[in-house]
């Protein structure tokens, strides 16, 4: 039996079905490039959106996620979700577009914030959207591909940007080599990128927040209700007693 006809198996039929204390599976994976949401430890994946996970499962046994060990490229963890082949996504930033795509349920996990990256050897200095709008129209922004990032820089103005490339690892080769002069991406998690892939010595973070969006459980439109709300139901639980904050504090 698929996972989607179990799930709503366990939902309407009686507990011969499932077994009368069968857990819930919901659909999930980790996303690509996303650190501290999801980290490799190893063999293992690890990271914040990990213990979320665990954190839920102990509020509420009877929900089960699977998939949680296998790694997907956000633009596909998106795809599924939206065609109902993934079940939940963790931390996800809304945007208009994703919103008509899944829904987003539960409080708000965590807020991230949005710095330029430049080389270490460019003196540039950004303090407002202004300022890079002054670089020139020939300036190169570069952002991931399928990331809210390039909403942002969309709605912020006639920007040139380069969103060819799906994860961060490429983006900052490309800064580095001079294919682009600045790089938009978000934290908590840059300094961690940096150590992770050598460029710490290469790149440096303008210390200027340019924005800030909460993120957010997004559940498919085809999960049963129900269910979507006994989830959310879980993550205010966990907001309640302060342990969001606590797991946010861990891994920023």
């Amino acid at each position: 039996m698929g996972t989607a006809l179990l799930v709503a198996a366990c939902w309407v039929s009686p507990p011969a079905v499932c077994g009368a204390d069968a857990p819930l599976p919901l659909r999930i994976a980790a996303q690509e490039g996303s650190e501290p949401k999801f980290v490799a430890e190893g063999d293992k994946i690890g990271g914040l959106c990990i213990d979320i996970l665990r954190a839920v499962e102990a509020i509420d046994p009877g929900l089960r996620f699977v998939g949680d060990q296998q790694w997907k490229p956000l633009i596909r963890v998106i795809s599924e979700l939206a065609n109902g082949s993934e079940d939940v996504a963790c931390a996800l930033q809304r945007t208009p577009q994703r919103e008509q795509q899944f829904h987003f349920i539960g409080p708000a996990l965590f807020t991230i914030d949005y710095h330029f990256l430049a080389r270490s050897d460019d003196n540039v200095v950004i303090t407002s959207w202004d300022d890079v709008r002054r670089l020139g129209p020939d300036t190169v922004v570069l952002v991931n591909r399928g990331y809210a990032a390039g909403e942002i820089i969309g709605a912020m103005g006639n920007f040139k940007v380069d969103a060819s490339s799906p994860r961060a690892e490429l983006n900052l080769h490309k800064l580095m080599i001079g294919r682009g002069r600045l790089y938009f991406h978000r934290g908590p998690g840059l300094h961690q990128l940096l150590a992770r892939t050598g460029t710490a010595g290469q790149v440096r973070i303008l210390p200027q927040v340019m924005y800030s969006a909460k993120l957010y459980f997004a559940a498919s439109k085809q999960l049963d209700r129900k269910i979507s709300e006994r989830l959310a139901s879980a993550l205010f639980a966990l907001e309640k007693k302060g342990e969001l904050e606590r797991l946010m504090r861990k891994w920023d």
